[in-house]
């Protein structure tokens, strides 16, 4: 078990360093405004939203389901996943997961009502295309959830240095 952790940590620390180095080179002096959190949260976040709208169209475009329900399931596995992949590849936790989640539950239920139901559910019910309103509800879900993420949920404590990275094996 301590070998599969080990080997997590390095996957982690590969993504921040890749993370870093982009930043880095971003032009016109926004690598002193981008922090790698941010470019970290968009990959991951654009991948476990594509679950969000795979699973989605998997519920309600093929099952037949309905739209607040297959909205509910996609949102609650998508939101799942990304919990797990910030945790430990963009933000590098190693606080107690407990408390972090029960965070990060009260979070995404603020997000659920405010972006998912009230922008998404209420586009489509007025008349615009449920991947659309979903894509719409995404933006807006971006930024409160990023800033959710990075100031509340994972926010390190004063007396809390940041992470070492493992050298580079590569």
């Amino acid at each position: 078990m301590h070998e599969l952790s080990e080997t997590a940590d390095n996957i982690a620390d590969r993504f921040t360093r890749w993370c870093e180095a982009v930043v880095r080179r971003l032009p016109f002096g926004l690598d002193r405004l981008v922090p790698q959190t941010f470019l970290g949260f968009a990959l991951i976040n654009s991948f476990t939203f594509g679950v969000d709208l795979a699973l989605l169209t998997l519920l309600h475009g093929w099952w037949g389901l309905p739209i607040w329900l297959s909205v509910t399931v996609a949102y609650v596995c998508a939101f799942g996943l990304s919990f797990v992949l910030n945790r430990t590849f963009n933000f590098h936790s190693h606080a107690p997961v407990g408390r972090q989640a029960a965070v990060y539950v009260v979070v995404v239920v603020i997000n659920y009502l405010a972006f998912i139901l009230g922008v998404g559910s209420g586009l489509a019910a007025l008349g615009v295309e449920y991947h659309l309103s979903r894509l719409l509800a995404g933006g807006c879900e971006a930024v409160y959830m990023y800033s959710a993420m990075r100031w509340v949920v994972f926010r390190r404590r004063a007396n809390q240095p940041e992470p070492e990275l493992a050298p580079d094996a590569t």
